[in-house]
């Protein structure tokens, strides 16, 4: 028996703050800054390139590369395209490992 493999965007699950908020709290979570850019990208995404970087006052392409997994985006594009999602960015005592 063949199993299918089909094609997952973990984009398309994002369709509110809400879900937005879970999701970018677990890549934020992970301390890695490259995962953390690529989730932001995911997001990018599911909010839309083109409606985003209007909103935000910045080119497609600069989304693009700013929220790779080899980009490095600013604070400020960071916050405006929280912003534009619908999210703030939380801040919480770090818990010691066991």
């Amino acid at each position: 028996m063949s199993e299918k493999v089909y094609d997952y965007d973990p984009a398309e699950a994002l369709e509110n703050p809400e879900a937005i908020a879970i999701f970018l709290t677990d890549a934020l979570e992970t301390g890695d800054p490259a995962y953390i850019a690529k989730a932001m990208g995911v997001v990018d995404r599911a909010k839309g390139m083109t409606q985003l970087a209007h909103e935000i006052g910045l080119s497609r392409e600069q989304l693009y590369r700013s929220f790779s997994e080899q980009g490095n985006p600013t604070l400020k594009t960071l916050l405006a395209v929280m912003h534009a999602c619908g999210v703030n960015l939380k801040v919480q005592p770090h818990k010691p490992a066991a």
